[in-house]
């Protein structure tokens, strides 16, 4: 069984900063898409940023702020988050997909960026 663990949310001023990480445990995983998505009150899970072995994607709403990245070993994924601005206030999620099919969705991890 995989489960993934999320850290480092928390409440920031706007114009702050805040890293996310998400880790693998249980079982290995040999993952080909790993991503960060959120979800603001009232409004529908959206994709911030992904990651893939050769390409990166970011919302238009993100680009130029945060950062998705790895572990060399690829069980852990990172959002690094910076000038965070009040709508980007929401529960952050991080999920998996992996070579044999299988996915895997994190718990979700508040984010709250104060005006």
């Amino acid at each position: 069984q995989v489960r993934l663990v999320e850290s480092g949310g928390g409440s920031v001023q706007s114009g702050g900063s805040l890293r996310l990480s998400c880790a693998a445990s249980g079982r290995s995983i040999s993952p080909n898409f790993m991503g960060w998505y959120r979800q603001a009150p009232g409004k529908q899970r959206e994709l911030v940023a992904t990651i893939t072995s050769d390409r990166t994607v970011y919302a238009d709403s993100v680009k130029g702020r945060f950062t998705i990245s790895t572990n060399d070993a690829k069980n852990t994924v990172y959002l690094q988050m910076n000038s965070l601005l009040p709508e980007d206030t929401a529960v952050y999620y991080c999920h998996v997909a992996c070579v044999d099919s299988s996915w895997y969705w994190g718990a979700g991890s508040q984010v709250t960026v104060l005006s």
